[in-house]
C-alpha cells in the first residue's frame, strides 16, 4: 500500500517554486510613490539645514512613440511644495525686496553623493563658505554642487526664493524626467541661518515607468501573485488528497489544510496591496493590516505545526498532554511579536529603506524563532528515541527524513541570515538595491519548503500507510 500515494507534494510545489524562480531570473519593470510632507522641520547639519524628502529605486524612462503619455516615464514631480518661515525671520526684510531667502531641492544618485558638499575641495561644509566664494568654487548662500563630469546636469538642484517680507513661498510644479537606473535621494536644503524654524508641506510623486510602486518593492507585486497561483495548486492537490481519504483524516490535516489556506489569502492580499499602490501612490489601511495579519497568522500557525508534529502528534500520539499550554503561550507571543515587525516595517512606509524601530523589533521575534527551533528539535530527538524503542520502523523512517529536511532548512536560513547580515552592513545606502528580489523570493521558498515537509509526512493517505 506504500505505492498509494499518487501525488508528491513536495515535488509539486518545488517544480513550481523553480519555474517561478527562472521567471525572476530576467529583469523586471519598475514601479514609484507618493510622498506627503506636513508641517516638516529641517535638521541643522554641518552648516546646512536640511530635510530628507525620500529615497527610491527608480528605473530609466523607457523610450515611447507616444511623448504625450506618462506610461514608460520615470521621474519625480513636485506638487504644492510650500515652505514657511518664521516671522521673526520675515520680519527683518523689506516687503519690497526681492530673493529674501533661498530653498534647494536637491536630487542625486547615491553613487553621485560625494559630489554634493565641500568633500571634492577637501572641506567638510556643505554650504558655500565666503572663502570657497572668494576662491569662485561655488556661489555664497548655496550648497555646494560638484557637477557630475559627464552628466552637467545632475545633480539636480532647483531653487525656490522667498519674495520680500512673506512668509511663505511655493516650489514651481515640475518634473524631474529620470534617464538612469539607480537609487535616487531628495534633499531640501537650506544654508541662511535667519530661516531656522523653517517648514515643509507638500507632496513629490515618484514615478516608474510603470505605476507608483518602489523599485524594491515592485517585482514583489507579481511574484506575490504567482505564490498566491502556486498555494492554490498546492490547496487543490492536497484537497484531492484529503477528499480521496477522508475516512483516514485527523484534526491535524483540517490545521494543516488552514495554513494552506491563509498562504493563498496571505499572497493575495499582497499583490492587491502592491497592486493598489501601484495605482494610487499609497498604502490603504485597511488592506496593509489584512496582508500583515494573515502573514503574521500564517507564520505562527506554520510554526506550531512544526512543533505538535515533532511531538509525535497526529502520528505517534492522539494528544499534546500537558505541554498544550506552554504551545499556545509561545504561539501567542509569536504571533503578536511578528505582527508588531510586519506593521511597522509596511504600515505607511514608502521609502525604500528600514528605520531603527525595525531592528529593535527583530530580535524578539529572532529569539522567539530560536526558542521553536530548540524546542522542535529537542522534541525530534525524544520521539526518534522513543520509535526506536517501540522498533516502529516505519515511522522511525518518515521522521528521520522529516528530521533530516528540516535541519537542512534551518542551516540554509541561518546561512542565508548570515548573508543578509552581512549583505546590509556592506550596503547601508542601497547601492544594490536590485538585488532585494533574490532575497525576498529566497525567503518565501524557504518559507514554502518546511510545511511541504510535514505535508508530506502527514498527509491523508490510507490507514496501513
Amino acid at each position: 500500500m506504500a505505492n498509494r500515494r499518487v501525488v508528491s507534494l513536495p515535488d509539486l510545489i518545488y517544480i513550481t517554486l523553480f519555474l517561478g524562480l527562472l521567471l525572476f531570473s530576467s529583469p523586471l519593470p519598475s514601479l514609484a510613490s507618493i510622498h506627503e510632507y506636513n508641517d516638516e522641520v529641517f535638521i541643522p547639519r554641518s552648516n546646512s539645514f536640511f530635510f530628507h524628502g525620500g529615497s527610491e529605486g527608480l528605473y530609466a524612462s523607457e523610450t515611447t512613440f507616444n511623448s504625450t503619455s506618462s506610461d514608460g516615464k520615470s521621474s519625480i514631480r513636485f506638487d504644492s511644495v510650500t515652505f514657511r518661515r518664521t516671522k521673526e525671520s520675515a520680519s527683518i526684510h523689506h516687503k519690497m525686496q526681492s530673493s529674501t531667502g533661498l530653498v534647494e531641492a536637491i536630487i542625486f544618485e547615491i553613487q553621485d553623493r560625494d559630489q554634493i558638499g565641500g568633500a571634492f575641495l577637501n572641506s567638510e561644509d556643505i554650504c558655500c563658505t565666503p572663502q570657497l566664494n572668494k576662491e569662485k568654487s561655488c556661489k555664497l548662500g548655496e550648497v555646494i554642487i560638484h557637477p557630475h563630469p559627464d552628466n552637467p546636469q545632475w545633480p539636480k538642484r532647483i531653487q525656490t526664493f522667498f519674495d520680500g517680507d512673506n512668509e511663505e513661498t511655493t516650489m514651481v510644479t515640475l518634473s524631474v524626467p529620470i534617464e538612469k537606473t539607480g537609487m535616487y535621494y531628495l534633499y531640501f536644503m537650506f544654508c541662511d541661518p535667519q530661516l531656522r524654524g523653517l517648514t515643509i508641506s507638500g507632496r513629490t510623486v515618484w514615478r516608474n515607468p510603470g505605476g507608483y510602486l518602489p523599485g524594491k518593492m515592485a517585482p514583489l507585486m507579481t511574484f506575490d501573485g504567482f505564490m498566491s497561483l502556486a498555494y492554490l495548486a498546492l490547496g487543490i492537490v492536497w484537497f484531492l488528497q484529503f477528499v480521496r481519504f477522508w475516512k483516514h483524516t485527523l484534526l491535524l490535516h483540517y490545521y494543516i489544510s488552514s495554513v494552506i489556506a491563509l498562504g493563498m489569502c496571505e499572497m493575495a492580499f499582497w499583490y492587491f496591496e502592491y497592486a493598489n499602490f501601484n495605482a494610487t501612490g499609497s498604502r490603504p489601511m485597511g488592506i496593509t493590516i489584512w496582508a500583515v495579519t494573515f502573514t503574521a497568522v500564517k507564520k505562527t500557525v506554520s510554526r506550531l505545526l512544526l512543533l505538535v508534529v515533532s511531538m509525535g502528534y497526529g502520528v505517534v500520539k492522539p494528544t499534546l498532554g500537558g505541554v498544550s499550554s506552554k504551545v499556545a503561550l509561545l504561539g501567542a507571543a509569536y504571533f503578536v511579536a511578528s505582527e508588531a515587525l510586519e506593521l511597522v516595517e509596511h504600515l505607511g512606509n514608502i521609502n525604500d529603506f528600514s528605520g531603527k524601530a525595525r531592528l529593535f523589533l527583530v530580535l524578539p521575534v529572532a529569539l522567539l524563532d530560536s526558542c521553536f527551533i530548540v524546542w522542535i528539535f529537542s522534541s525530534l530527538s525524544k520521539i526518534l528515541e522513543k520509535l526506536q524503542v517501540r522498533r516502529s520502523v516505519a515511522k522511525l523512517e518518515l521522521y528521520r527524513k522529516f528530521t533530516n529536511s528540516l535541519a537542512l532548512s534551518v542551516l540554509l536560513s541561518v546561512a542565508w541570515i548570515g548573508y543578509e547580515l552581512y549583505f546590509n552592513a556592506s550596503d547601508p545606502l542601497s547601492e544594490l538595491w536590485q538585488k532585494s528580489l533574490d532575497h525576498s523570493c529566497f525567503l518565501e521558498c524557504s518559507l514554502v519548503h518546511t510545511p511541504c515537509s510535514y505535508l508530506h509526512l502527514v498527509g491523508p493517505i490510507t490507514k496501513s500507510n
